[in-house]
C-alpha cells in the first residue's frame, strides 16, 4: 500500500477536542515529525499550526478536516504540490491596525520563506464569527455570514489562487486561564474547522483558517510550554501559510494523486475513535493506533 515506493501515514488530531497532545498549540509536531522521518505523512493543520512557528517538513501533506473525511472514504485523491499560489481572505470586521499587522505578516512570510501569496481581498461584509466552548468541553461556535467569505474565496481562486488563507475577526477572549495553563481546549479550534470545511466542501480546494484579535500585544506572563507560541505573536498567520504553501492538491479523478488505498497506517487520539478516518480504516483494514 505504498505510494512512490515511500510508507504513506496520516497523524490527526481533531480540532476542539482537548486532545493532551494535539490540543493545543503545535505540541504534537514533535511526534509527527518522527513519523514523517519514516514515511510521506498526511496530517491536519492542528496537528502542526503554532502561531509564528510551524512543524510542517517537506514529507507532510497538509489537509484540512473536510479534505480528510472524503480522502478516507475514497471520495478523493491528494495531489502533492508545492509553492502553492495562495490567496488570503481578510474579514472586513479587522481594524485597519490590525489588518496591517497581517499584511507585514504575509510579506515577512513571502520574503523570508518564498511563499506565493499570490493575491488578497478583503470581504465586502463582516462575516461575524462568534465561539464558545460547550459544557461538554468542546470548542465551536457559528459564522453569521459565511456567503461573505466564500464570495470572496470565488474572487481569490478566479485569479488563479490555488490555496486559500482566511482571517477572521475574532472577538477577544479574556477567559483563556485553562487553556494557557495547558489544561483547558483551545476555544477558537471549533469555529475555525467549521470555517475551514464550509470552503473545502464548495470549492475543492486547500483551505486554512488564522484568527485576529484586536487586541495583538504580546502575553508577558509565564504559561505552560503547549500554549506559548501562541501567547508571542501577535499573528497566527504565519504557520497557516507555510503549510498551505505545500497542501496537496484535490482531486476526484482517482487514476492520480494518493488515494486510500495507498495508505499504509493512521495515528488518532484514543478518544478520537468514533470518526470517520478510524472507521474508514477499519473498513480497509488499514493499520490504525491509538
Amino acid at each position: 500500500m505504498t505510494y512512490n515506493q515511500e510508507k504513506l501515514g496520516a497523524f490527526v488530531v481533531p480540532t476542539g477536542v482537548g486532545a493532551s497532545i494535539g490540543g493545543y498549540a503545535g505540541d504534537a509536531s514533535v511526534y509527527a515529525r518522527k513519523f514523517s522521518e519514516v514515511s510521506k505523512l498526511i496530517v491536519n493543520p492542528n496537528v502542526v499550526n503554532a502561531g509564528c512557528f510551524s512543524g510542517i517538513t517537506p514529507s507532510m501533506l497538509y489537509t484540512e478536516g473536510y479534505t480528510l473525511d472524503s480522502f478516507f472514504k475514497g471520495e478523493i485523491n491528494l495531489i502533492p504540490s508545492c509553492n502553492n499560489k495562495i490567496g488570503i481572505v481578510y474579514d472586513k470586521a479587522i481594524p485597519q491596525d490590525v489588518l496591517n499587522v497581517h499584511i507585514n505578516t504575509q510579506n515577512a512570510v513571502k520574503t523570508v520563506y518564498g511563499v506565493d501569496i499570490y493575491a488578497y481581498e478583503i470581504t465586502e461584509e463582516d462575516a461575524g464569527v462568534e465561539f464558545y466552548v460547550t459544557d461538554e468541553g468542546i470548542s465551536t461556535g457559528t459564522v453569521n455570514n459565511i456567503s461573505t467569505i466564500e464570495n470572496t474565496c470565488e474572487k481569490l481562486i478566479n485569479k488563479g489562487c490555488e490555496a486559500i488563507a482566511i482571517v477572521c475577526l475574532f472577538k477577544d477572549d479574556n477567559d483563556n486561564e485553562s487553556y494557557a495553563n495547558g489544561l483547558g481546549v483551545d476555544p477558537v479550534g471549533g469555529v475555525e474547522a467549521i470555517i475551514s470545511h464550509d470552503i473545502s466542501q464548495k470549492f475543492k480546494v486547500p483551505c486554512a483558517h488564522s484568527p485576529a484579535f484586536i487586541d495583538y500585544q504580546i502575553y508577558p506572563d509565564l504559561i505552560n510550554p503547549k500554549s506559548a507560541s501562541e501567547y508571542i505573536t501577535p499573528t497566527f498567520l504565519p504557520c497557516i501559510l507555510l503549510g498551505l504553501s505545500q497542501a496537496p492538491k484535490i482531486t476526484t479523478d482517482k487514476n492520480i494523486g494518493i488515494g486510500i488505498d495507498n495508505l499504509d497506517f493512521l495515528v488518532m487520539p484514543y478518544n478520537s475513535l468514533g470518526s470517520t478516518p478510524v472507521y474508514e480504516a477499519i473498513k480497509r483494514n488499514i493499520k490504525t493506533f491509538a
